[in-house]
């Protein structure tokens, strides 16, 4: 029986191949002899070789130019000429040997010299010493640091915080502890170079949306439940995700959480919200952009800021709820592989939090404050004015470009240099051009604070416009 199946199948392999067309034919002839040649020919052909005498080594190697290990940099580059401050960088603050008002450190609430923090930092330096020199999972867990956790996660009124040690890491870890490959990731362009760094480490497929754009950003979203209807399997396992700043670093502009927040129970989103600026800042209690629109913090699935801000210390750290923040403790490479924070900024980070809850009239003062240079700057010849009146960080930008980057750049650094010879403490936003996304164009930075006077603040929007004048027009 089973020979006469073998004979059968025999037969209709013979018929078959008198039905098959001639081209046919021709092709799987020419791909057997392909083949045929491809296991009997030399992969490669063996060059005689010559031998070099010694002298002739010896030239080849004295003429050889190895490439340089990294690309040649002006001496005039900005990273090569930093200003050295002397002295703890607050309200006063001496560059370069000349004492100015401060309007470049990210000191919000004047807690950087505070006497209070100062003192909190003393006491723990003498109890626990100066570092830690061990991860949280090994042996760098000290009860300052539970104590810290537990006060952002009442403050922030979630379950439950967690803190790094470096505020940059803080939400670079926290992305890709979340978002694998093969996950999406909706984000602003203009999101911050931390942002990018986690996006980066994700290997998540990224799409970008146009700034504050939640039109641009639901056309997006509405092209993704698309793609998902083509492929549900894929989509059921595939994780969504929208990364937002809630005031934003390179525009000093707000994020519109509420619309946000609409989008993500539409399409099946998360949030992730990064709060480095707007902690401390925003809201009648400085709990950020969610108080400062009354958004629920249920709503946003994860919030990360920086301590090096409001707070005046040192890390940063998520808040969330419990299953959410556990999963970093395993996960976030900044928590598992890093130093934990030295105990005396925790402590320090803890005063400043006590100060921040005792008096949360200095929110609104910090507004008042922001809104009052925000005004005195309109109009200055040559600049415009970047970034909401609410921002304590926003930017002056060329009104136009010489069409050089270079050269922008060197126009706004006279200016800088101007204000810096008549006592105002100004900065460039500085980036890594060749990395960043977006590269926001060349800037000078003004921080406010709380500590400037209403005579400081209208001494330095008149030092701007004189100097503005000097040097563009």
């Amino acid at each position: 029986m089973a020979t006469a199946a073998e004979q059968w199948v025999l037969v209709e392999m013979v018929q078959a191949l008198y039905e098959a067309p001639a081209y046919h034919l021709i092709l799987e002839g020419i791909l057997i002899l392909w083949i045929i040649r491809l296991l009997f020919s030399k992969t490669y052909k063996l060059q005689e070789r010559s031998d070099l005498t010694l002298k002739e080594k010896e030239e080849l190697i004295e003429e050889w130019q190895p490439e340089p290990l990294v690309p040649p940099v002006s001496k005039d580059h900005p990273a090569l000429n930093y200003n050295v401050v002397s002295g703890p960088p607050s309200h006063n603050i001496v560059v370069n040997g000349k004492k100015c008002v401060n309007f470049a450190s990210f000191n919000f609430l004047g807690l950087l010299d505070n006497a209070r923090v100062k003192a909190a930092a003393l006491a723990s330096l003498k109890k626990y010493g100066v570092g830690t020199c061990g991860p949280r999972g090994f042996y760098g867990t000290f009860d300052v640091h539970l104590d810290l956790e537990d006060r952002l996660a009442k403050f922030m009124k979630t379950e439950e915080a967690i803190i790094y040690s470096y505020g940059f890491a803080t939400i670079a870890s926290a992305i890709p502890a979340y978002s694998k490959r093969g996950d999406i990731v909706f984000v602003d362009r203009a999101a911050c170079f931390a942002i990018q760094k986690g996006l980066q480490a994700s290997r998540s497929d990224i799409k970008w949306f146009r700034h504050n754009d939640v039109a641009d950003l639901e056309r997006l979203l509405r092209e993704q439940e698309a793609e998902d209807l083509k492929n549900p399997r894929k989509a059921r396992v595939t994780r969504r995700f929208i990364v937002v700043e809630g005031l934003y670093m390179n525009t000093g502009t707000v994020c519109p959480l509420p619309e946000l927040v609409k989008l993500k129970y539409k399409y099946k989103a998360r949030i992730f919200l990064e709060e480095s600026l707007s902690f401390g800042v925003l809201g009648e209690h400085g709990r950020g952009v969610t108080e400062h629109f009354g958004i629920s913090i249920d709503d946003i699935d994860l919030i990360s800021a920086n301590m090096e801000n409001s707070l005046a210390s040192v890390g940063g750290f998520c808040c969330g709820r419990s299953f959410v923040i556990d999963h970093q403790r395993l996960s976030g490479q900044g928590y598992c592989f890093s130093a934990s924070l030295p105990p005396l900024l925790a402590a320090a980070a803890i005063e400043a939090l006590n100060i921040m809850e005792e008096n949360p009239g200095i929110f609104l003062v910090l507004k008042e404050k922001c809104e009052r240079i925000h005004k005195a700057l309109q109009g200055i010849s040559g600049l415009k004015v970047v970034g909401e009146p609410l921002s304590p960080a926003f930017h002056l930008q060329l009104t136009d470009s010489t069409g050089s980057r270079e050269e922008d750049v060197k126009l706004l650094q006279e200016i800088v240099n101007h204000c810096m010879n008549r006592g105002i403490a100004l900065t460039q936003a500085r980036y890594l051009e060749k990395e960043e996304k977006c590269l926001p164009p060349p800037s000078i930075r003004v921080v406010v604070t709380v500590e400037q006077t209403d005579e400081e603040l209208e001494r330095a929007a008149r030092t701007l416009k004189e100097a503005a004048r000097a040097v563009l027009l």
